[in-house]
């Protein structure tokens, strides 16, 4: 068997791949209308949970979309219709909204369940390339994923038609986020665990609190503040008030500056030599946030205080690297 592969001919079948998805893309932006409105009108009324159903390549599909639902606030699950049919559709319930997802219309396994679903009384939105099929016909949305042409050179395997299905999926699913309201701390709550956990992590989930916090007064003598900078062994200390109000701070920089401008930096004031108008951030912030906030001002840590400027907490880059953000 020859092995050889001619890197131009798979090349031009690529590219020729990705034009026909493109295009199939194009077309189902510029045919998209007051159906998709009333699509997600009924989602978002909908009491129970979205629930996705398709047989083969679009079951697949609907797999992805209701996760997709499901990540980002809307609670969905996959109903696979063949074993719908012996006993799982006791799945759904009154109160939830079917996405029946077929691309002929006519699959028999997904048609045989909707006079079920219609005794329920669950409305059913249909995805669908057949515009007269059944499905579209017992369908209160009918959405339109038709494509001219499959990716597929023999016009067969469903390519097109699926990449179509999910990128549908997609904008119904960010549709309903901005519908809903859903912010990063509701992301965050949904993805508690691996790298995008990480990224959503709060401030106060690693900033270091209490008898952690490197702490100075104003009139607090150099050679004191340098102790407590070396014992708390974060790079700085916060320069505070008899209030714990953020007053600056002293970080190895100014004590590098304080060395070259003084005889006798050692004898100076923590106010002396302080950086007034530190880099601030609340506790309820992104820790993304804070290293954003960190790497564009070039500086290694963070203050975080309250709505009336008191200390809180402190943040080191040394931080962000042990929780896996940087």
């Amino acid at each position: 068997m020859n092995r050889n592969v001619d890197h131009e001919k798979v090349l031009e079948s690529a590219r020729r791949v990705l034009r026909i998805e493109e295009a199939s893309l194009e077309a189902l932006r510029l045919r998209l209308g007051a159906e998709f409105g009333e699509a997600v009108d009924l989602l978002n009324t909908c009491k129970g949970r979205v629930v996705f159903a398709g047989m083969g390549k679009s079951g697949l599909v609907c797999r992805k979309i209701a996760a997709t639902f499901a990540s980002t606030g809307t609670p969905s699950l996959f109903l696979h219709p063949a074993e719908g049919g012996h006993g799982d559709l006791g799945m759904l319930a009154r109160g939830d909204v079917l996405v029946a997802v077929s691309n002929s219309g006519e699959t028999q396994e997904l048609i045989r369940l909707l006079p079920a679903v219609k005794r329920l009384g669950i409305p059913i939105i249909s995805m669908t390339g057949g515009a007269s099929s059944t499905l579209a016909a017992r369908a209160d949305v009918v959405l339109d994923i038709s494509v001219t042409e499959e990716a597929c050179p023999l016009n067969l395997a469903p390519t097109a038609s699926t990449t179509v299905t999910m990128a549908l999926g997609d904008a119904l699913a960010v549709a309903m986020l901005e519908a809903r309201g859903f912010t990063e701390d509701d992301f965050a709550f949904f993805h508690p665990i691996g790298a995008l956990g990480r990224r959503l992590l709060t401030v106060s989930e690693i900033m270091h609190v209490g008898d952690e916090i490197p702490r100075v007064a104003l009139g607090t003598i150099m050679r004191e503040a340098l102790f407590e900078i070396t014992s708390k062994q974060l790079g700085f200390t916060t320069v505070l008030d008899g209030d714990d109000r953020l007053l600056g701070i002293i970080t190895d920089g100014d004590l590098r500056r304080s060395l070259e401008n003084r005889s006798d930096p050692l004898s100076l004031t923590a106010g002396q030599v302080m950086t007034h108008s530190p880099k601030v951030i609340h506790a309820d912030a992104l820790a993304a946030k804070a290293l954003q906030l960190m790497e564009s001002n070039k500086i290694m840590s963070l203050v975080i205080v309250d709505s009336e400027n008191r200390v809180v907490g402190v943040i080191h880059m040394h931080d962000m690297l042990k929780a896996g953000i940087a």
